[in-house]
């Protein structure tokens, strides 16, 4: 019987210790998760030009900030050298758009140009090559189908336009979504998406159109940054057909950005009715799961810009600090 009582007090005793290693590591790998994930702000020799309402996109390895309210130029980071360095102007003023980089070069389709509120659709696309440092305008978006603030990606050698606003911050907001064909110059006009929106950028997972966020935007209530639309619409590629999520996005708001990363749709920044400074909220859509979950903020709220994903990290640079028109900023933040 003394052996015997020996012998449990010495297991239990491993059991305690094992208990407390098995707490300690579990401790130790939510720290390392913590750390690993969050933004960190991108140190670099130089700044670009403080813009908003512009798009940025990543071209053969090289970070290209276009567009903005009013003459910006091309600013161009290389992250080798950690250094901006300034391309041509546009040939006019061009902004609330999603660029597209598309057979190495940078695409600006379904954009804006002129001053608020009464800004106009861009009716052709422009391209920018990086390798001459040329702008040349492009085919035109057929008439009746031009606006801006729309989403724009490429995806299977097309490019395609979803959604958008006609008559800059007045109205006119659709639900459109048009494909058009670099290899025979032909516009085709697919089936309209459930919801109209506008402020709003899309992205391309598993074979599907993804646009969460945006808002309608009209001067008609004098309330149109409340006028976010909740719901996430998805068109499938393969049976060419809408439908919308059972969740909606968690944190209502317009002027946001939308990557891809892994598995996860994410929504960066935004500005809405709720809060006068820029969403700093980052959220997550599960394609698998249609779940959303809540990631790391960002360090600077900003809106009216655009996310990129390079070398399975996310970045973001410049736009608007607060609702509205500023303070504009040449911050730049990496996800990792």
């Amino acid at each position: 019987m003394k052996y015997l009582g020996i012998a449990i007090l010495l297991f239990s005793f491993a059991c305690q210790s094992a208990t407390q290693e098995e707490a300690g590591n579990s401790t130790t790998d939510s720290t390392a998760v913590e750390t690993e994930a969050k933004w960190t702000n991108v140190s670099s020799k130089n700044d670009p030009t403080a813009r908003h309402e512009n798009a940025f996109t990543e071209v053969d390895g090289k970070f290209y900030l276009v567009g903005g309210r009013g003459d910006r130029p091309v600013d161009i980071y290389d992250p080798q050298t950690q250094e901006w360095s300034q391309g041509k102007n546009p040939p006019l003023e061009m902004n609330h758009f999603q660029a597209v980089s598309y057979d190495g070069k940078l695409y600006v389709m379904g954009a804006l140009t002129g001053g608020f509120p009464d800004e106009k659709p861009i009716p052709n696309i422009y391209i920018y090559d990086p390798e001459t440092d040329e702008w040349t305008e492009g085919p035109e978006i057929p008439e009746g189908r031009r606006r801006g603030a729309a989403g724009a990606f490429a995806y299977n050698d097309k490019l395609y336009l979803v959604n958008g606003i006609q008559n800059g911050h007045t109205d006119g907001y659709v639900s459109w979504l048009d494909e058009y064909d670099p290899a025979t110059n032909t516009w085709t006009s697919l089936a309209d998406a459930p919801h109209q929106r506008d402020h709003v950028q899309a992205v391309v997972a598993d074979n599907k159109i993804y646009v969460a966020g945006g808002r309608t935007t009209s001067n008609a209530t004098g309330q149109t940054l409340e006028l976010t639309v909740p719901e996430v619409d998805v068109y499938d590629f393969a049976s060419g057909e809408w439908s919308t999520l059972e969740n909606d996005i968690p944190t209502m708001r317009a002027g946001t950005t939308s990557v891809v990363l892994g598995d996860k749709v994410i929504v960066i920044g935004g500005e809405s009715g709720a809060m006068e400074a820029a969403h700093h909220q980052v959220e997550a859509l599960d394609i698998n799961t249609g779940e959303w979950e809540s990631l790391p903020s960002l360090n600077r709220g900003r809106h009216g810009t655009q996310a990129i994903v390079y070398d399975d990290k996310i970045y973001i640079a410049a736009g608007s600090g607060n609702r509205g028109g500023g303070p504009e900023l040449t911050s730049m933040e990496v996800y990792e």
